[in-house]
């Protein structure tokens, strides 16, 4: 089974790459994140006539998130149990569903902003909710894995350069000790293989040339339980799909595992 995340920085402007990208790419399940639509906009029709069922949790803001699967989508759950209210209303942030066998999350993890404001408070809440949410899940015998954009760096080497990033979100130690904390209930991190270099960025701003320089950040992970990090055979991230014209500032990381 092949399982990737992607941020794909809205599904409506990304749509030809996305169906080009899972035509080449022997895809069965597909976590996507930011997809900036509405659940009536999101494209579940040319996704059908490619083989995939679709379970989607999004109100067409800036944030939303999708699970394809093309080997069964069950008990889909869209929202974070207990998890913070922000302006007051929960952002469609997680979506979870089994697919063949595995228990799967998407997550767009809220991205803190700056330390002092509130969305950062408001991430660290998201984070402590969503690790309550999963124990359950993580330390059981089903293959489990949270996919997605996490919105923080675990640690200096996955970014280009700490120095860059001092006192600002993504990096702090609070944001680690939440990612510490998640992996406590079981979970561990599935590093992919970079294609290119010797860090698997997964994600470049637009700006300053970025990309083409690799000021990099690896920020879009896979934490898994350990049926399903035991049945990992390679994990790398699609560096390709971030070139061109019209491409997400993230890149798909690919998991493939053997059941």
């Amino acid at each position: 089974m092949r399982i990737a995340t992607w941020n794909v920085n809205s599904i409506t402007a990304r749509l030809p790459r996305l169906l080009a990208w899972l035509e080449s790419s022997g895809t069965d399940v597909l976590c996507i994140q930011e997809t900036k639509c509405t659940d009536e906009q999101f494209p579940r029709e040319q996704l059908r006539e490619l083989g995939y069922e679709a379970a989607v949790n999004a109100d067409g803001r800036w944030n939303g998130v999708a699970l394809l699967s093309r080997v069964g989508l069950e008990d889909v759950r869209p929202g974070l149990p207990g998890g913070p209210d922000y302006d007051g209303a929960q952002e469609p942030r997680a979506l979870s569903a089994t697919c063949g066998g595995v228990r799967v999350w998407s997550v767009y993890v809220p991205n803190g902003r700056e330390v002092d404001h509130a969305h950062y408070a408001y991430k660290l809440a998201w984070l402590e909710a969503l690790t309550k949410a999963v124990s359950e899940d993580a330390a059981g015998e089903r293959p489990f894995a949270v996919l997605g954009d996490y919105n923080i760096a675990p640690t200096d080497e996955d970014v280009h350069d700490p120095s860059v990033f001092e006192g600002l979100t993504h990096v702090t130690p609070a944001e680690r000790e939440a990612l510490a904390a998640l992996r406590g209930t079981g979970l561990s991190d599935v590093v992919p293989r970079p294609l290119k270099y010797d860090v698997p960025f997964t994600y470049w701003d637009y700006r300053q040339l970025c990309f083409p320089k690799n000021r990099g950040m690896r920020i879009d992970l896979v934490y898994a339980n350990g049926p399903f990090t035991r049945a990992v055979k390679d994990a790398y991230v699609d560096r390709e799909e971030r070139k061109g014209k019209g491409a997400s500032d993230h890149a798909p990381v690919v998991v493939d595992l053997e059941l």
